[in-house]
């Protein structure tokens, strides 16, 4: 593990996106709530909170980082995708991206679990780092990343 004990501590915070494509009728069942697991968003936002908490747990070189927010939102840019965004945010001497993203996996993992009995035909995809904020290497937004989506 790489020692970050002389580095500032500093606000950070990131943000990760990734993709879910499924059959139009599970995407709907899933925003009705008409799912026999029960409210798949609502669970699958509090797996990735969880995941994003425990990611020092999961990723053998990652410090343990005392997280000052989670947010998982999703969005239905079409009738076949659910799109993921987790935001995390800390004070700490190294960044939040890992956390980030493993927020987005795990939520990911989740829907797919609890739809998997009506769709086995989804696929998670596009799991990437969209912004990073804080830290000696500065503010990163992938390039192509709407303006009114960046955050200050």
């Amino acid at each position: 593990m790489v020692d970050v004990g002389d580095k500032p501590v500093t606000r950070r915070r990131a943000i990760a996106s990734a993709t879910l494509t499924m059959q139009a009728e599970t995407l709907r069942r899933i925003r009705e709530l008409d799912v026999s697991k029960g409210n798949v968003l609502e669970v699958a936002r509090l797996a990735g909170t969880m995941a994003a908490k425990r990611t020092a747990e999961l990723i053998p070189l990652c410090h343990t980082l005392p997280l000052s927010a989670v947010d998982v939102a999703f969005h239905f840019p079409e009738d076949r995708t659910l799109a993921i965004e987790a935001t995390v945010a800390a004070t700490a001497q190294t960044g939040v991206e890992m956390e980030a993203l493993t927020a987005v996996c795990v939520t990911a993992l989740t829907v797919y679990d609890m739809c998997k009995s009506i769709d086995r035909t989804m696929t998670i995809e596009s799991v990437r780092l969209e912004e990073k904020l804080g830290g000696r290497s500065g503010h990163f937004v992938r390039p192509g990343r709407p303006d009114h989506e960046r955050t200050p």
